[in-house]
């Protein structure tokens, strides 16, 4: 367990040492699998240099509802790895996703999406249930379910939100404090610890920084 945060730890080191040299800059970094601390990438990626974008995925939300990239098609969101029985860390990640919403009502252009890493036990009443405890907002956040072993492997090859290597299977899991900035490409552009107030701030300045050079695209 030790081992593990450490190499957490080390990673989000170097996103922070990154992401200090863009402070004050109109513009964010492109991250592909390269850039991350190999630890975090699946071994089939960790050379990979150029052009990543996030995979396609096929979910299920509060309401029943099929949720796919295209619900993000020309959208910036947010992106973490959850369940809803979580003691520790997932409280303090749904409360900054809470904040995140609420800063940014009224922009269209900025949505959310959580992942249960436990789907078996996340069903869609219990994921409705904890969406209207939490406050969410349907149409600003998607907080979903689906097949372990895709939510598993966009975890590790799309998102690299996760040290651990494994196959989805039933003794598989995942436990993550990140929170992945997707822009409107597809492209990852800031990984964040949710946890933690300060990150969250960078989340959102990171989240103008963005919006701002896409309005300046238009």
């Amino acid at each position: 367990m030790k081992l593990r945060y450490l190499i957490w730890f080390l990673g989000t080191l170097i996103f922070l040492v990154l992401s200090c040299n863009n402070w004050g800059r109109e513009e964010l970094p492109i991250y592909n699998p390269s850039d991350f601390n190999a630890e975090l990438v699946d071994v089939s990626l960790q050379s990979s240099n150029g052009n990543h974008t996030v995979s396609d995925f096929e979910l299920i939300n509060q309401n029943g509802k099929i949720v796919t990239q295209e619900d993000y098609r020309d959208r910036v969101y947010i992106v973490d790895f959850f369940f809803t029985r979580c003691p520790s860390i997932c409280p303090l990640m749904t409360s900054n996703m809470i904040k995140i919403q609420n800063e940014f009502i009224n922009n269209s252009d900025i949505m959310l999406l959580s992942l249960s890493v436990t789907p078996e036990i996340d069903s869609i009443s219990v994921l409705r249930k904890y969406a209207n405890d939490k406050g969410a907002i349907d149409s600003k956040w998607n907080i979903t379910t689906g097949n372990k072993k895709h939510i598993y492997e966009l975890a590790r090859k799309s998102y690299f939100a996760v040290v651990e290597q494994g196959d989805g299977g039933m003794q598989d899991f995942i436990h993550t404090p990140n929170f992945i900035l997707v822009d409107k490409k597809r492209q990852i552009r800031g990984v964040y610890n949710g946890t933690e107030d300060e990150e969250i701030n960078r989340l959102m300045d990171d989240l103008r920084i963005l919006i701002k050079s896409n309005e300046k695209l238009l």
